[in-house]
């Protein structure tokens, strides 16, 4: 049976195009990107913030996302992240790299 890392170990192949479909719903902030993963994993994947603002400032770097200040009207002051034409083409590439690999593993692994 897989133990949990080496599911973690998948996901964390394929981070980046997760992130980028979290912000494609909308600009978020750190936190609020988390609960999306955790949401959208139904709680089976709980990313650690360390390698989240890792992710982000990778993601930022090849202009996939960009980032900006929030107003600060609601308490702390936050550093938002949207994704860019250049993040959401990449999201639809990397979603179709992963249905394409999803389907080889499935008919390798068929009995």
């Amino acid at each position: 049976m897989a133990s949990r890392d080496a599911v973690s170990d998948l996901i964390r192949g394929n981070i980046d195009a997760i992130v980028l479909r979290v912000l494609s719903d909308g600009d978020n902030y750190g936190y609020e990107i988390l609960k999306g993963i955790s949401h959208r994993s139904c709680g089976d994947y709980e990313m650690k913030e360390p390698s989240l603002y890792t992710c982000l400032k990778r993601l930022e770097g090849q202009g996939l996302i960009e980032s900006y200040w929030g107003n600060e009207t609601q308490g702390a002051r936050r550093k938002y992240y949207r994704i860019t034409q250049l993040g959401i083409q990449e999201l639809i590439e990397a979603t179709e790299r992963w249905s394409k690999v999803r389907s080889i593993i499935d008919r390798l692994l068929r009995q």
